[in-house]
């Protein structure tokens, strides 16, 4: 198959829309559903992510994908009871596969902005993965392969209509790229740098201690922002992403709205949320609102009278901005990735406040000796990497 007819492009009114191949046959089976253009871009770069991910760590990979950036991404290690609850498979009576706590881990670190994610799979799609999949408001996947069992099972999500798509692990796109805008053609060469362990050893803080864990973290974090529409920053902890911040003018503003997502994801730990009284025919979707509405600033919405009584069965106390801080202090050992150099302290010191301990941008700024003071000042570990990563 050389080309697919797409339904429309970014937008109902623009018509026609394809996918083809110039040269060659394309390397994607649809096995159910019609994806659309939106999907094909978020599946192709979540493929991306995931396999370099796996090359990287050598742990099945998964990505949850929103226009064209991860809402989150994460490698397949085994997930803590405290985890099991807060991504909302403690209820599941299965044991769940590398893969699927892979797909679980980059679900559950934004489960707000997932919602209708994209999803891809690094490895072939288990039995235990289509489970959770099933689950999940989502709009497709992309994987190598699907098991028997997982096929059917994906197969009967949305009426039969869900996108099931597989890809030839052995495809290699051609070393130069091109996009049309305003009918003009823009070509590069293709961004295949490739980001291991060894991308992160030229360390420049007092501070030099980078331990094994803190490299796939810092990895994970790169790898992740090589495929986020730039500017970004990424947070990481224990192998997977809990705070992305894609497409903001400012770094600062990215180094915040990632450091706000990572701030929840731990929020979501507390014992003040794991306590919450949910009523029992409140959906998983529904309680997601609600966490995040309670550990925000308009809590009030979720706890004015005759708006409580909707949600639980009894009413919470409200999380005072003290207990957050509190809990939010016991976060560490976060790493934190940018895609390029960050021009002040500033952003050293609000990453700080979200337990980061280990960093990695490229460097390169006027200002670099005031953010390896500032590092220092918190005795953080910082490495240059000289490679920036911006994706548009």
């Amino acid at each position: 198959m050389k080309e697919l007819e797409l339904k429309y492009g970014c937008n109902p009114n623009q018509k026609p829309s394809r996918i083809y191949m110039e040269n060659g046959d394309l390397p994607i089976r649809v096995l159910c559903g019609k994806p659309g253009y939106i999907n094909f871009l978020d599946a192709f770069n979540g493929w991306q992510l995931v396999s370099e991910l796996k090359r990287a760590t050598g742990l099945p990979a998964a990505t949850s994908f929103k226009h064209v950036s991860p809402a989150g991404a994460a490698v397949g290690l085994p997930l803590s009871p405290v985890e099991r609850k807060i991504y909302w498979v403690d209820d599941m009576d299965v044991e769940f596969t590398p893969l699927a706590n892979a797909y679980i881990r980059a679900r559950g670190a934004d489960r707000m902005s997932s919602f209708g994610d994209f999803i891809s799979l690094s490895d072939v799609c288990d039995r235990e993965t289509a489970l959770v999949i099933k689950r999940e408001v989502s709009d497709g996947v992309i994987a190598p392969g699907y098991t028997d069992e997982a096929l059917e099972i994906l197969k009967a999500k949305k009426n039969g209509n869900y996108n099931v798509i597989q890809i030839d692990p052995s495809y290699v796109p051609a070393p130069i790229e091109r996009k049309e805008v305003f009918g003009i053609t823009f070509e590069q060469g293709r961004n295949e740098l490739v980001i291991d362990g060894n991308f992160f050893e030229n360390i420049v803080t007092e501070e030099k201690n980078l331990p094994e864990s803190a490299k796939i973290d810092l990895a994970i974090a790169m790898i992740t922002l090589k495929y986020t529409q730039s500017n970004s920053v990424c947070y990481v902890k224990g192998g997977q992403a809990i705070g992305i911040g894609a497409g903001q003018q400012s770094r600062i503003h990215c180094t915040r709205l990632a450091g706000s997502k990572a701030d929840n994801w731990w929020l979501r730990q507390s014992p003040q949320v794991l306590s919450l009284p949910f009523r029992e025919d409140i959906k998983r979707a529904d309680r997601d609102n609600a966490i995040d509405l309670y550990i925000g600033e308009d809590y009030m919405d979720v706890l004015v009278d005759g708006a409580w009584e909707n949600i639980f069965t009894e009413k919470p106390p409200v999380f005072t901005a003290e207990e957050k801080r509190a809990w939010l202090d016991k976060n560490t050992d976060v790493a934190l990735g940018s895609d390029a150099f960050f021009p002040f302290g500033d952003n050293i010191e609000r990453a700080h406040r979200s337990g980061v301990k280990y960093v990695a941008q490229p460097g390169g700024s006027i200002r670099d000796d005031h953010v390896i003071e500032t590092c220092n000042k918190y005795g953080m570990t910082m490495a240059f990497t000289g490679i920036r990563l911006f994706h548009h």
